[in-house]
C-alpha cells in the first residue's frame, strides 16, 4: 500500500488524541516502520525528523489544539 503524508499525520493525530501525548523519538520509530523512511529526513544537526510535508499536512490537521514541547521533544494535547 502506497502510503501519504495525510496517512502520517492523521495517525499523529489520533495518536495524540488518544494517549495525550507522542514523543517525537516514537513518531519516527513508528513512522518508519509502519509508512516508510520516505517520511524521514536526518536534519543538519544529524537528527531524525519527520518530514516538512508532513509537518505542513499535520498542522492543517490538528489547527491548534497540540502543542510542540521544544524542551521535552514531545507534541501533547492542548
Amino acid at each position: 500500500m502506497e502510503y501519504t503524508e495525510n496517512d502520517v499525520a492523521e495517525w499523529m493525530v489520533n495518536e495524540i488524541k488518544f494517549k495525550g501525548i507522542l514523543s517525537q523519538s516514537d513518531a519516527i520509530d513508528y513512522v518508519k516502520s509502519h509508512f516508510g523512511d520516505e517520511f524521514v529526513f536526518v536534519n543538519e544537526k544529524g537528527h531524525s525528523s519527520l518530514s516538512k510535508e508532513v509537518k505542513k499536512v499535520f498542522r492543517k490537521l490538528h489547527a491548534g489544539k497540540i502543542a510542540w514541547d521544544r524542551d521535552g521533544f514531545f507534541w501533547a494535547w492542548t
